[in-house]
């Protein structure tokens, strides 16, 4: 079974209530209808009720018990997420007036009715930026109170005949933290670490990513490496991870074999953990673009509940997937 498959199967064995906050947009509702379909989700679009209407109809569908329009202009939640919104941030100037016209923000409406429990989780991104997309959700749903940081990731789903034999991978972080300190940087290994058991359903081996393995150069970049994964070792001693690692020791079996002898985790790693932005986002990119993967994210970890972005770029097959992605997230607590 592909890792996609794997992952609308999973998804579909516990279905969440997903909100869009991007519900007039066609790849949306398509996404919407297919996830319905697929049994993933049941699913609220946020935005115009007569412009999602038309959309859904495009789309061989209508307004029902399992697909829900709610339109800030007129919903029967607006003021609750407008008296919530004021509640939230008046610590920080806002004032109802202010909350009112926030309320009408379909980002900040879907990310409220995930914080008020009217859904389990909420995807954006199709049409806003990325900053906006996780401003809101920093902002409205918050970290989890037991999470370091809040972070990201991007599942690499690699072709299908892979040479190497694999499914997919972890990718961390590709997306959020600059550049974390050698703690951060452990908070996002075993953030990532619990992200592939409840998205790929496979013991993570975790690689610390450095341009050097086990003491091949010396650097302070190296040095913030090796700290993180010996915090990691003392945090939490039942993970398997290991570094620093070049990439190619800790993605091909014979290269690790040779540069890392005696690792479980060099050749096999299946997350794959960044030093920084530019080296997870340069990364991810080549992988996508030149190794032929599918790259699902940015997803973020370490939020008290789940909240993704897409890509202005995304077709809705990528919206759908992201759904399944939301779906176990919230399953997975």
């Amino acid at each position: 079974m592909s890792v996609l498959t794997n992952l609308q199967t999973r998804a579909a064995a516990t279905p969440a209530r997903i909100v869009l906050s991007e519900g007039h947009d066609p790849r949306i509702v398509a996404a919407a209808v297919s996830a319905v379909d697929a049994g993933i989700a049941t699913i609220i679009l946020v935005g115009p009720t007569d412009e999602i209407t038309k959309q859904l109809s495009d789309a061989g569908s209508a307004p029902s018990d399992a697909i829900r329009i709610e339109d800030p202009a007129t919903s029967t939640l607006t003021s609750e997420v407008a008296a919530s919104y004021f509640e939230l941030r008046q610590h920080k100037g806002v004032t109802m007036d202010v909350a009112e016209k926030q309320a009408q923000d379909p980002l900040v409406f879907a990310a409220m009715l995930v914080r008020n429990n009217h859904a389990d989780g909420t995807v954006g991104g199709a049409v806003a930026t990325t900053s906006d997309t996780v401003r809101a959700a920093l902002q409205v749903i918050g970290k989890a109170k037991t999470a370091p940081l809040v972070s990201s990731f991007f599942l690499m789903v690699l072709p299908e005949g892979h040479p190497s034999g694999r499914g997919g991978m972890i990718y961390s972080d590709c997306g959020l933290v600059i550049d974390p300190s050698a703690e951060e940087l452990a908070a996002i290994a075993q953030q990532s670490a619990a992200s592939c058991r409840a998205l790929m359903d496979e013991a993570p081996k975790v690689a610390m990513l450095s341009f050097s393995t086990k003491g091949s150069a010396r650097h302070a970049k190296v040095d913030k490496v090796t700290e993180a994964t010996a915090l990691v070792k003392e945090q939490a001693p039942d993970l398997n991870i290991d570094g620093e690692l070049q990439f190619d020791a800790a993605f091909v079996p014979s290269v690790g074999e040779s540069k890392a002898p005696g690792s479980d985790v060099a050749g096999h790693a299946n997350v794959m953990i960044f030093p920084n932005l530019d080296a997870g986002n340069i990364g991810y990119k080549i992988t996508q673009r030149i190794g032929g993967a599918t790259a699902i994210g940015p997803v973020l970890q370490g939020l008290a509940k789940p909240a993704n972005d897409l890509s202005r770029g995304c077709v809705a097959e990528d919206v759908l997937h992201m759904i399944a992605v939301t779906a176990l997230q919230a399953a997975h607590g």
